[in-house]
């Protein structure tokens, strides 16, 4: 895959939906949450500040990360694959 995101901004492959909930029941298509967590695969070389330096990306290719349920609206589709392209400012941790 060859996608480098430009800025602040980070490629994030979204986890996969759970099948079925803690109880043992089987959830329809319609009724599954999209997962807030996923892993970066593509960040950006960081922001320009004001006084002209770049600041980098505080996460990695690798990292696992938490987003809002509502973050990344730009999807883009790579190799078939699914892709969430999102500001480094919608990120709101790194699961360690």
């Amino acid at each position: 895959m060859k996608i480098r995101p430009l800025y602040d901004r980070v490629v994030v492959r979204r986890k996969e939906e759970e099948e079925t909930t803690a109880g043992g029941i089987v959830l329809p298509g319609s009724a599954k949450e999209k997962p807030n967590q996923g892993e970066v695969v593509a960040v950006g070389d960081g922001k320009v500040l004001d006084n002209g330096e770049q600041r980098p990306v505080a996460v990695k290719v690798g990292d696992t990360v938490v987003f809002g349920q509502y973050a990344g609206s730009n999807t883009i589709e790579i190799d078939g694959e699914e892709l969430i392209l999102m500001g480094e400012s919608e990120i709101y941790a790194v699961v360690e």
